[in-house]
């Protein structure tokens, strides 16, 4: 609905957009909504940089006309920049209050909103199901007033370990054997939820071709990506979960999928938008655990 980042960074910007659907230019939606941004920047450096060193707290400054910036000031205000990691971030893009979306369907899917994406919404309504969208810290008890036949966590920002309410609703989801699902956010707090952990990573995954192998097939799927955290391996050995897909770069966990519960879920995102469409099969399988409930 709006802009999530507090400030944007580009090596060229355009000025002339020419897109049938465009309204406005970049430049006016960062102002409207008040978010500072540089172009200019040698952005491949500054890639290299970050993959040597990993993510990094930095500041950004917009200068008045004529301004030259206090390099040293702003150093010395850089080191005070507070880890946004360290905030329950997924609180701050929840809905407030439950959200229905209608279609007329046999099914209902309750979708715990971290952060959503709408594709996530489409995808499900397009295979029949009525949506609720809940805030995040939603009880299990108060999910299931609404009689779901399965229950979507969605991606998310920040640390999983942060939505302390969420791993407990979750928990007590899966323990009742409600059918769920977990995208991004949603297997990291899925994992947190049965016993496991989950980690930072030193680069984080985001672009729209990580390969994400099945573990079961052999074959690698090409995903959409965008998160800073993980599930660390050796803390689902006891959870009743098991690794399902892993990352062929960096060999990350990707998927798990609960051996005797109606549970998955995945790090990447099968809705992309953008990015390719090959594993939207998983709304699939969550619609058949629902209709199977």
């Amino acid at each position: 609905d709006d802009i999530k980042v507090t400030g944007f960074v580009v090596h060229e910007l355009c000025k002339n957009p020419f897109h049938w659907a465009s309204t406005r230019t970049l430049d006016q939606w960062l102002k409207d909504e008040d978010i500072p941004g540089i172009y200019g920047i040698d952005t491949r450096k500054l890639t290299k940089k970050l993959r040597v060193k990993g993510v990094l707290l930095g500041i950004l400054k917009v200068c008045e006309a004529n301004e030259e910036p206090d390099i040293p000031k702003l150093l010395k205000e850089a080191q005070n920049v507070q880890d946004p990691n360290f905030t329950d971030l997924a609180k701050q893009v929840t809905v407030q209050q439950p959200i229905q979306y209608t279609v007329g369907g046999k099914k209902t899917a309750v979708l715990i909103d971290c952060g959503v994406k709408y594709g996530i919404i489409r995808n499900l309504l397009r295979r029949g199901f009525d949506v609720v969208r809940v805030p995040y810290d939603f009880s299990a008890e108060q999910i299931l007033d609404y009689k779901p036949d399965g229950v979507m966590i969605s991606n998310g920002p920040g640390d999983p370990k942060l939505c302390v309410k969420t791993i407990k609703t979750v928990r007590e989801l899966v323990d009742n054997d409600m059918p769920t699902m977990g995208v991004c956010l949603g297997t990291q707090i899925l994992a947190l939820a049965l016993g496991g952990d989950t980690y930072k990573l030193k680069y984080g995954h985001r672009s729209q071709n990580q390969p994400a192998l099945d573990l079961e097939t052999g074959r690698c799927y090409i995903t959409t990506q965008n998160h800073g955290y993980t599930v660390k391996r050796d803390s689902i050995a006891h959870t009743g979960l098991e690794e399902w897909f892993m990352n062929a770069n960096d060999k990350t966990v990707e998927g798990v999928k609960h051996k005797t519960k109606p549970a998955f879920a995945l790090q990447w995102h099968p809705e992309a938008s953008p990015g390719p469409y090959d594993t939207e099969f998983l709304f699939d399988r969550f619609k058949k655990l629902a209709e199977a409930k």
